[in-house]
C-alpha cells in the first residue's frame, strides 16, 4: 500500500502543472483548464435551465388538466344524482301502477303489443331483404 503512495506521489510531482493527466488528457495550463471548465460549467447550467423550464410548463399542462377532469367528474356526478332521483320517481310510479291488478294486466298486454309490433317489422325486413337481395 504504501508502494501506491509513493508512486502517486511521485507521478505527481513530474506532472506537476498538467491537471487532468489521471482524467484522460494532458491541459496545457491550469488557466485554460479553469475557461474551459467555466464555459463547461456556463452550458450545463443553461441546459438545466431549458429543462428546468420545460418540466415547469409541464407540470402547469398536467395542472390544467387534472383540473379539467375534475370539473368534469363533478359534472358528471352532479347529473348522475339528478337522473337517479328521475329514476327514483319513475320506479316509485311503476311500483304504484303494478300494485293493482288491473293496472298489472293493462302493462302486460301493452308489452304484448309493443313485442308484436317489433317481431312484425323484423320479418318484413327480413322478407325484403331477401325478395331485393
Amino acid at each position: 500500500m504504501s508502494y501506491r503512495r509513493e508512486n502517486r506521489g511521485s507521478r505527481s510531482s513530474l506532472f506537476d502543472g498538467y491537471d487532468g493527466l489521471e482524467e484522460g488528457g494532458l491541459r496545457a495550463s491550469s488557466s485554460y483548464s479553469h475557461e474551459t471548465n467555466d464555459h463547461d460549467n456556463d452550458r450545463a447550467m443553461d441546459s438545466l435551465q431549458d429543462r428546468v423550464i420545460l418540466l415547469k410548463r409541464v407540470t402547469g399542462d398536467i395542472h390544467e388538466e387534472v383540473e379539467s377532469h375534475n370539473r368534469l367528474l363533478d359534472r358528471m356526478g352532479n347529473d348522475m344524482d339528478s337522473s337517479r332521483g328521475v329514476m327514483s320517481g319513475t320506479m316509485d310510479r311503476f311500483k304504484m301502477v303494478f300494485e293493482k291488478k288491473s293496472n298489472r294486466r293493462m302493462c302486460t298486454l301493452v308489452v304484448c303489443f309493443v313485442a308484436f309490433f317489433l317481431i312484425v317489422i323484423y320479418l318484413i325486413r327480413i322478407l325484403r331483404f331477401f325478395t331485393l337481395g
